[in-house]
């Protein structure tokens, strides 16, 4: 009787072992997963995840308006990319990822560049730039991006030291969309949606 309550006890803490193991390997591979990830399923929040044509934002005491959005999907992640104008004439975007933490980047337009994409390290600007990922997306696009409504964007980004980024996008069957980026901090984010304005 003793041995039994012995065995028994001993394969439900196993099985425990077991179960907990499972659960931080799962936490971690989630946490881990390079780059763009906002789960699809995840409640939609406010703030610069739901920035839309109209609204303006001011980053680092420069305002710009909104032209366009474009929400990219990848596999079940999604992500969230806003066209910014600004007085200027460059091209910006913004970009608005979900994973552990909030990751904002904002994307200033290289079209001079001639770097392409693929190799393990890239230098432009004397910057050294590390390759960190590589898919492809289907996107969505609304208000004022020179995109068709819908279609596939493929991808390779870059990163280097101080939140320095670099990208690549193509649009269907465009050639490369080069942009060089800076991590923001989301405090460095102010946004006054198009409602507001008078």
């Amino acid at each position: 009787m003793d041995r039994s309550v012995t065995y028994l006890a001993a394969a439900v803490a196993v099985l425990a072992v077991v179960v907990l193991v499972i659960v931080v390997r799962a936490r971690r591979r989630a946490a881990t997963r390079p780059g763009r990830a906002v789960p699809t399923g995840r409640p939609a929040r406010g703030g610069p995840h739901r920035l839309a044509p109209g609204d303006r934002v001011r980053i680092h005491e420069r305002e710009y308006a909104v032209s366009g959005t474009i929400r990219l999907v990848e596999g079940d992640w999604s992500w969230v990319q806003h066209l910014l104008d600004d007085a200027s004439g460059t091209r910006h975007r913004l970009s608005v990822e979900d994973g552990p933490d909030l990751e904002l980047v904002l994307w200033t337009a290289e079209p001079g560049a001639t770097v392409t994409p693929g190799a393990p390290t890239i230098d432009l600007g004397g910057r050294r730039y590390t390759w960190a990922e590589t898919g492809q997306a289907r996107y969505t696009a609304t208000g004022e991006t020179g995109l068709p409504a819908a279609g596939t964007m493929r991808y390779h980004d870059y990163q280097s030291g101080g939140g320095a980024r670099l990208s690549f996008e193509a649009y269907g069957e465009e050639g490369w969309r080069v942009a060089r980026g800076d991590l923001l901090d989301p405090t460095e984010l102010t946004i006054q949606p198009a409602a507001e304005e008078r």
